[in-house]
């Protein structure tokens, strides 16, 4: 697992009602989501965007959400059966390396998450495969830990990538771009 992970069990830190009140995930991803969707959670950790994604889709939607780390995995899990939600979650284990999800997607998000991976360029090219044409993307970074520079790098990234800027939503904290196939 690479270094710069953030380890499985600062989730609870991370996961909890301040944080819901800084990035409230429903208003934060309800203008991209629709019932019946399919959407991507990159990065889910212990599901605070998933299980509001799940709650968007609908019954007839689906979240993917993935995770490097099976401890996260399993966390999610559990929340998203407390939320009554976990029918509409397939939890994806991914590899250091390789996201792995071959679902077509109408959404994906990847918050606070693309900083800590080895090959952002790679990661974005999978979720751009991922997405459906007029698929849109998500991608925040939290400003403490991403400089504007490297974010616009991220960009760059993207671009290459095959994602097209949309727009730059606001998003407390955090650089934000919306990206589409």
């Amino acid at each position: 697992m690479p270094n710069s992970v953030c380890p499985w069990w600062l989730g609870y830190f991370i996961d909890n009602r301040l944080r819901r009140l800084i990035h409230d995930p429903a208003r934060i991803v309800a203008p991209y989501i629709r019932p019946g969707m399919t959407a991507l959670d990159v990065g889910c950790g212990m599901g605070l965007f998933s299980i509001a994604m799940a709650g968007l889709v609908g019954p007839g939607g689906c979240v993917i959400a993935a995770d490097l780390q099976p401890e996260m995995l399993h966390v999610l899990q559990r929340r998203a059966a407390r939320a009554g939600v976990a029918d509409r979650i397939r939890v994806h284990r991914c590899e250091p390396r390789h996201l792995g999800v071959t679902t077509p997607c109408d959404f994906a998000l990847a918050f606070a998450m693309l900083h800590e991976v080895p090959d952002a360029g790679r990661l974005l090219a999978e979720i751009h495969a991922c997405l459906k044409p007029g698929g849109r993307s998500l991608l925040a970074e939290p400003r403490l830990h991403v400089s504007a520079r490297a974010f616009d790098d991220e960009l760059a990234l993207a671009a290459s990538a095959g994602l097209t800027l949309c727009a730059r939503p606001a998003v407390r904290w955090c650089h934000a771009a919306l990206l589409e196939r």
